[in-house]
């Protein structure tokens, strides 16, 4: 499997604090690919490195073999990059369709030959949002804020899709469709996914493999079902007594 993300040896410092260092993994073309980690461990910093919201102190994170540190988070977007929000930032005063036709005016999405309005109802229905086109977008609730924060980075035609903590503020009867509607994405679509979240269990039933990092190093990279029973991990975000809960 060819890589579509390859990140070799990121590093950030802010101040005396290293948040990120010597960053190495890779994500395969058409791959789920999870970021595991306890609080503080780097991995919005790392998502934040990735879209270019910051610049990195060394290293480099190639996609499609293209340096995103040396372009502005739109040209990212425009490369086909996108990503959601660990908090939901729907643009206020405007229609649930009016947020997503704003993502389809980039060229990524103009290049589709779609209308904005069309295209952006075709993205409403693929998140199951289309019935609330005219609500405005911050009376959503916030599994469906979640959902439209999806529609607005798919408007944009991402061959990567950088999803942080989708399932965060969710109930149980919210995770699991909205679990399945990523596996849809992926499977219909192809689509490359990097993942952060902290329900463990929907998590590992996601991702095919992890990367797991803690004060901003990488501990482990490998297949869910081995990262969960690795030693550092399970030190330092799992615990012994949860392993089985997680895998079950």
């Amino acid at each position: 499997m060819s890589s579509i993300l390859e990140v070799q040896g990121l590093t950030k410092r802010f101040g005396g604090l290293t948040a990120v260092k010597d960053m190495r993994f890779d994500v395969g073309r058409g791959e789920i690919v999870g970021i595991l980690g306890p609080n503080g461990a780097g991995k919005t910093t790392l998502f934040n490195l990735l879209t270019s919201f910051i610049r990195p102190d060394e290293g480099r994170a190639l996609f499609n073999g293209v340096d995103l540190g040396r372009h502005t988070p739109a040209q990212v977007v425009n490369l086909g990059l996108a990503r959601t929000f660990q908090l939901c930032r729907p643009f206020v005063g405007m229609s649930v369709l009016e947020n997503v036709m704003v993502a389809c005016y980039s060229p990524r999405g103009r290049a589709s030959g779609e209308g904005p309005r069309e295209r952006s109802l075709r993205m409403l229905e693929d998140v199951g949002l289309a019935h609330k086109a005219d609500t405005p977008a911050e009376l959503l609730s916030y599994g469906d804020q979640r959902r439209l924060e999806i529609a607005r980075a798919l408007a944009t035609d991402p061959l990567l899709l950088l999803l942080d903590e989708p399932f965060a503020g969710l109930g149980s009867s919210e995770i699991e469709p909205l679990s399945a509607l990523i596996r849809r994405l992926h499977g219909e679509r192809g689509l490359s996914i990097l993942i952060i979240e902290h329900k463990l269990r929907e998590f590992m039933q996601l991702v095919q493999r992890v990367v797991a990092i803690d004060f901003g190093e990488l501990i482990a990279v490998g297949d869910a079902q081995d990262i969960v029973r690795h030693p550092k991990v399970v030190e330092a975000y799992i615990g012994k007594s949860e392993v089985d809960l997680v895998t079950a």
